[in-house]
């Protein structure tokens, strides 16, 4: 994005502050707004969407915690976790500064600040805002995208940098809706192969008789119904990508046929007794843990260690943090623009019901979740009353009291003491044995 494309906020209780920034920016912006009460600061970034947001991190008895910049900022990220935020501070309070860089903030800008390195910094944050991996990956031409914040898809987008440009057979792991569709894509469209074909397969779905056929293609007569040659996605896929989805679910004979060609990078149409080579960088994917197919009993290890040059696994939503937040608003955008419906507010309470459920489904229930609430809303305020979860996926639904995860635990525990001390940061603190600080580390980590 560019400078003159941003909109920023300007939060500080001096006037004098407010009035410096908003003359500097103005000119070079396309919406300056200033505000003197952080506590409108909800509201405000709740009905408009903000590049950034520039703090301050002291305000005069508003929230007594000592580091009022940070309670803010947690305030701001809970809401709208991609915009960016940059903190106004005094000398004295460097230390402060730089720890917020920890909590989520993005710069500082030290008083008296310098009018042409505030420009700069801005400009340049803006920029690195379109940058691949920032919050998303493209992961098709039709603008389908990866997206996220959280340390563990940051990982993921890490990874498919890494093993894209290569050849190499990659594995994708993850539970069902989690988007492993489209990390293989993504996989692809940032590749050498990108300008070739991308074929997918459900080969889980494959009956045995359709398997080679599917794949291999046949021979005109090869059997009945067979009126005409056909290439199989093999050859379709050649100079291109292969995408193989649900390859835990192939029988043991699929698999050895699917290892022979794997090896010799031959196939051999049925109806035919000539051998076509294949160029082809090959990406499986399954919804089963690797320790399953870890049993010989169900999946050929050598098969295993064929497809398996890299593994991704993708993390499920549950275990992604502030990218509810970020994926709710992403398709509220979308289905706002396709239903022509919005802008929408949102009630807290509706996040708090997005956060609080436990998303068998992942993402791809939280699309039909948004979708759903889109099209069902009686105005442009969404409530948590405007929320339905899927009775499918509830029976599916995690019991999160048989998770003894110690981050699981860490988290339950938390809610517990807090709700116990009805909703007071420090007494909930003191009694977990934490600073305040450290207690809202964690309520950022676990995005509560």
């Amino acid at each position: 994005m560019q400078l003159k494309d941003a909109k920023i906020l300007v939060i500080d209780d001096d006037t004098d502050v407010l009035t410096a920034m908003r003359l500097l920016l103005k000119p070079f912006v396309a919406e300056i707004l200033t505000e003197k009460n952080p506590g409108n600061l909800t509201s405000i970034i709740s009905e408009k969407k903000f590049e950034i947001i520039i703090l301050d991190m002291n305000f005069n008895g508003l929230v007594n915690t000592g580091n009022e910049g940070i309670f803010w900022l947690n305030k701001i990220k809970e809401i709208a976790p991609a915009t960016d935020v940059i903190l106004i501070t005094a000398y004295g309070d460097i230390d402060l500064a730089i720890r917020s860089l920890k909590e989520g903030a993005s710069d500082f800008i030290v008083k008296p600040w310098q009018n042409q390195k505030v420009i700069e910094s801005i400009r340049e944050m803006l920029q690195n805002r379109k940058t691949a991996g920032s919050k998303s990956l493209k992961s098709n031409t039709k603008g389908e995208k990866i997206v996220g914040e959280s340390e563990e898809i940051q990982q993921v987008f890490s990874k498919i940098k890494k093993v894209a440009p290569t050849d190499a057979n990659v594995l994708v792991l993850g539970e069902n809706g989690t988007g492993k569709d489209l990390v293989a894509k993504a996989i692809h469209e940032n590749s050498k192969r990108k300008n070739k074909a991308f074929i997918k397969v459900d080969v889980g779905a494959l009956t045995s008789t359709l398997f080679e056929s599917e794949l291999f293609g046949y021979k005109k007569g090869a059997f009945t119904d067979a009126r005409e040659d056909r290439k199989g996605r093999f050859e379709a896929a050649n100079g291109g990508t292969l995408f193989l989805d649900e390859i835990g679910n192939i029988s043991l004979s699929q698999q050895a046929r699917l290892l022979t060609v794997l090896q010799n990078r031959y196939i051999t149409p049925l109806g035919s007794n000539e051998s076509i080579p294949v160029d082809i960088r090959l990406i499986c994917a399954t919804n089963l843990d690797i320790s399953e197919l870890s049993d010989e009993n169900k999946f050929r290890k050598d098969l295993i260690y064929r497809i398996n040059t890299v593994d991704l696994i993708i993390p499920p939503l549950r275990a992604r943090g502030t990218d509810v937040t970020l994926l709710t608003r992403y398709f509220l955008d979308q289905y706002s623009e396709k239903y022509d419906r919005g802008p929408f507010k949102l009630e807290q309470g509706f996040l708090k019901k997005l956060k609080n459920h436990a998303f068998p489904g992942n993402v791809r229930e939280l699309q039909f979740v948004i979708e759903r609430a889109v099209i069902m809303s009686e105005s442009n305020l969404l409530r948590d009353s405007d929320l339905s979860f899927s009775p499918i996926e509830s029976k599916l639904q995690y019991e999160e009291i048989h998770d003894m995860r110690l981050e699981t635990v860490e988290k339950n525990t938390i809610l517990k003491v807090i709700d116990k001390n009805k909703g007071n940061i420090s007494k909930s603190a003191k009694e977990l044995g934490i600073t305040r600080a450290a207690l809202y580390r964690r309520l950022d980590k676990y995005d509560l």
